[in-house]
């Protein structure tokens, strides 16, 4: 390596016939900083060289000079990627830059390898996410669900949007629910929302009813003071009594059974999801809890109160 002043050259590569040299050398400037720029070339070895010789005393084969900010890029690619790229890694996370986007598609094409137990046995073996961060991860999905829960609520989609919203969060329905079934079908005549597996190994249904459309909770007018159901939500009743009656009916049915996932059928119960409670008087909550009280295999809530009971799980993360 051979220095003169503003200029630094070093020589990478020196074979019979060529010689391939690089330059620093700085530019100054009077308004702002100085630059650096590179130069790399391939030279043709004169008769009579001289190891000091500059690259602007030879006769190149072939020359590349960089400015100051293709050098600085040309730096920052070597830091981050030669020694990865020389151990074989062809696809990587620099640390010093751990959250741009370019990372992320790193990240996803790990989650989304096809052996799906293996990646989550790697993760939990390896330790790779710290339990505050898994916990951080299942509150945000949470409070993004119910954001998800508003909108439909407030824009008064179809019942096949809440069909999809209930199927990807039955965490909201409480923690006697370990899993949807695939099997919706109880027979020929009657095809629930959801049926599913409780947290004793039993099969329960879950029945909703989209919360707007004209359907009402309550009848328009009291009876002896007392409000009673409106006959749409009668109908619901029915439908879901007649859905739990249908699969006692099928409890012995092997091939039932088979299309549940053999999930044992013993006295099911019904969850039914129907209209709002947002504007309820006291009258109402007093009514709806003896409703309620009325029914041993069927309980009855509103889309508010799935709502209530969302936010409760998430808790301060809302």
């Amino acid at each position: 390596m051979s220095k003169i002043k503003d200029k630094l050259f070093v020589t990478l590569r020196d074979k019979p016939n060529v010689i391939t040299k690089a330059a620093f050398w700085k530019i100054p400037h009077n308004i702002h900083d100085d630059e650096i720029a590179l130069k790399i070339g391939r030279y043709n070895k004169p008769k009579y060289f001289q190891e000091n010789e500059t690259p602007e005393t030879l006769d190149p084969k072939s020359e590349l000079t960089l400015d100051t900010e293709e050098l600085k890029g040309l730096i920052k690619f070597l830091q981050e990627n030669y020694e990865p790229f020389r151990q074989g890694v062809k696809a990587f996370i620099p640390l010093d830059y751990p959250y741009e986007k370019s990372n992320a598609e790193q990240i996803k094409a790990l989650f989304s390898l096809p052996e799906k137990k293996r990646i989550v046995d790697f993760i939990l073996n390896n330790e790779l996410i710290p339990e505050e961060i898994s916990a951080g991860l299942l509150s945000a999905r949470r409070v993004q669900a119910i954001k998800e829960f508003e909108y439909i609520l407030t824009n008064n989609l179809v019942e096949s949007d809440w069909q999809k919203w209930f199927e990807k969060n039955s965490w909201v329905l409480g923690s006697e629910f370990v899993r949807v079934l695939d099997e919706r079908t109880i027979d020929t005549k009657n095809i629930s929302d959801f049926l599913m597996e409780a947290y004793d190994g039993f099969l329960d249904i879950v029945e909703i009813k989209r919360p707007e459309g004209g359907m009402t909770f309550w009848a328009k007018n009291q009876d002896h003071g007392n409000y009673y159901p409106s006959t749409d939500l009668v109908k619901a009743i029915s439908q879901a009594s007649t859905y739990i009656y249908e699969i006692e009916r099928e409890a012995n049915s092997v091939k039932f059974l088979e299309r549940v996932d053999r999930v044992k059928t013993i006295k099911p119960r019904c969850i039914l999801i129907f209209g709002r409670s947002n504007n309820w008087t006291n009258e109402h909550i007093a009514a709806f809890r003896i409703l309620n009280s009325g029914f041993h295999n069927l309980s009855i809530m509103t889309y508010d109160h799935v709502l209530e009971r969302a936010k409760r799980v998430v808790g301060n993360a809302y």
